[in-house]
This record gives structure tokens, C-alpha cells and sequence, in this order.
């Protein structure tokens, strides 16, 4: 069982003709409406990759919060953890340009009122806890040290990386998984060089494997003393908005069915480029028949 600790949003998507610069205005044609957030967005990711999900989260008490958790519902993640509080829905505003790069902005909304002691008794041995970086980092360092209290795995994707002192939440992580302009900002936050190779020898430990997602040059990690890296399917990129969720998301389900890391990071990759073909965070990630088909030929 994978539970997810983590964001719920909506997606306000607009596709733009090129990426406006600070200070400018860049007009679409018209805009799109998803699900999406990045805990939800890797709670569906995995559920569609075939893990059994559990949602810990929540929504406001506004005509946003059921289109926001549609895709959950629909896909079957187990929403009784998600609780509807005061407030607003977050909310997240994305221009997509034709080659589809983004920018993004977040109203983290009711995100930033879910708590860790939601999460009592939810895990039993042998389960994942997945986090990222879109709730406080204090409730996220306490969620994950329940998990591991109780027997459970720690899958930490700290995007966006939060402020504060990352050294808790590391210390009980089993998989961290960032992409290169996460790495960079965490090694300089730490003193170190923030380059892919150095990031995975620097945080990799016996107990803790790190992977560097590399956009379509694939991924880079390790676990223990093995190095991986494989590079990514060529595929024709519409939207690369929820492709690392993808990932994580795939990843993550792989490793719970007691996949080796090796395959896992492959359906990783396979998920990852698949979800750059769709439009949509949530409507992007593929199913687990798919993410084979396309592992399978990875090398």
C-alpha cells in the first residue's frame, strides 16, 4: 500500500504562444481545467502504474475541491484521508508553450493547514510513504517519521524544495528523487557541487538510494554501490506539466511490489516520457500496460 501525504490542487491551464518574461503579458486562445497538485498528481500516477493508493490530504469548502480530486475518485485511490477544512482549494496557474516547457504558479491554499497526525495508524510494515514539497516541511519530516516508525518506506520527492533544514526528512528517506535544477539548489544550500554525478555520490547511503530525473536525457542514480542511468524514449513532447509526477509516481509503485530498483527506474522513465504526450498533470499519467510496453525497451 502506497499512502501519499500531500498537495491537492486545481490546474487553470493556458497555452501560450511563448513563455512571458517578468513584467509581460503573453495572451492564449483559451484554458483548460485539471486536476491536479503534486501529491495528487503522484497518488493517481501510482495507482494508474497498479499500486493500491491512500490520499492524505486536503481540499476547501468550495466549488473546486470535487474537481480537484475527480481523477482520484475515478481512478479509485482511497479518498476517506482527505479532509474538506476552511479555506480555499489550492490552486495552480500554468502557461505551456508550443514545445512544452511551462511556468507555474501556486496558491497553496488549504495545503498549508494538513497536518501529520492525520496520518496515525495508516501504516503497517512494508508500506511506502510517499511526500513532496508542496505541504510544510515540518508536517512532512513528521509524517515521515511515523512511517518509519512503523515499518514503513520513505519516497521523498522535495519539489518544490522547500526552505528550511532538509537534514530530517533525508535521514529517514528511503528514495529521494529530484531533477537537476532541485539538485543544484539543494547542494548550494549545502555547500557542495550541485552536478547530477556529485549529488547522487554525495546523498546515496546504504539505507537511502537517490535518483536525478534528467528531462529527455533520462535519469541518473544510485542504490548501494550500483550506478544507473538510462536515457529517455524519443517521444513528441506537448506538455511536460506532470512528467517528474509520472515518474515518481511509477517509480514508486514498482519498488512497492518489490520491484528491483533497475526496472523500477525504467518504468520510471517509460512513465515519465508517456505523460510529455498528453496535455494535464493528472490526465497525462499513464496506465501500468502502457508504462511496460514502453519500459520493456529501454536499455
Amino acid at each position: 500500500m502506497i499512502t501519499v501525504f500531500g498537495s491537492i490542487n486545481l490546474d487553470l491551464v493556458v497555452a501560450l504562444p511563448r513563455l512571458p518574461t517578468a513584467g509581460e503579458t503573453v495572451s492564449g486562445r483559451d484554458h483548460q481545467t485539471f486536476p491536479g497538485g503534486k501529491g495528487a498528481n503522484q497518488a493517481l500516477a501510482a495507482r494508474r502504474a497498479g499500486a493500491d493508493v491512500r490520499m492524505i490530504g486536503a481540499v476547501g469548502q468550495d466549488s473546486f475541491a470535487e474537481l480537484a480530486l475527480q481523477s482520484l475518485r475515478e481512478a479509485g485511490v482511497d479518498l476517506s484521508g482527505v479532509r474538506a477544512v476552511n479555506g480555499s482549494t489550492g490552486l495552480a496557474f500554468i502557461g505551456i508553450d508550443p514545445s512544452g516547457e511551462n511556468q507555474i504558479i501556486v496558491a497553496s491554499g488549504t495545503n498549508q493547514r494538513v497536518e501529520a497526525a492525520w496520518l496515525d495508524g495508516c501504516f503497517a510494515p512494508g508500506d511506502t510513504l510517499m511526500v513532496q514539497g508542496e505541504l510544510p516541511l515540518q508536517q512532512v519530516a513528521s509524517a515521515a517519521l511515523l512511517a518509519r516508525e512503523a515499518g514503513a518506506s520513505v519516497f521523498w520527492n522535495p519539489a518544490p524544495v522547500p526552505e528550511g533544514d532538509l537534514q530530517a526528512c533525508l535521514d529517514m528517506t528511503g528514495t529521494v528523487v529530484v531533477n537537476t535544477s532541485e539538485a543544484a539548489m539543494i547542494a548550494g544550500r549545502l555547500g557542495i557541487a550541485g552536478d547530477p554525478e556529485t549529488f547522487v555520490d554525495r546523498f546515496v547511503t546504504p539505507q537511502r538510494s537517490v535518483i536525478v530525473t534528467l528531462g529527455a536525457d533520462g535519469v541518473l542514480a544510485r542504490s548501494g554501490k550500483a550506478r544507473y542511468r538510462f536515457g529517455s524514449p524519443e517521444i513528441v513532447a506537448v506538455d511536460t506539466t506532470g512528467a517528474g509526477d509520472a515518474f515518481c509516481g511509477a517509480v514508486a509503485a514498482a519498488l512497492d511490489r518489490d520491484t528491483s530498483f533497475e526496472r523500477a527506474l525504467k518504468e520510471g522513465v517509460a512513465a515519465g516520457a508517456l505523460a510529455c504526450t498528453v496535455t494535464g498533470a493528472q490526465s497525462s499519467a499513464p496506465l501500468r500496460s502502457d508504462i511496460v510496453r514502453l519500459a520493456d525497451q529501454i536499455t
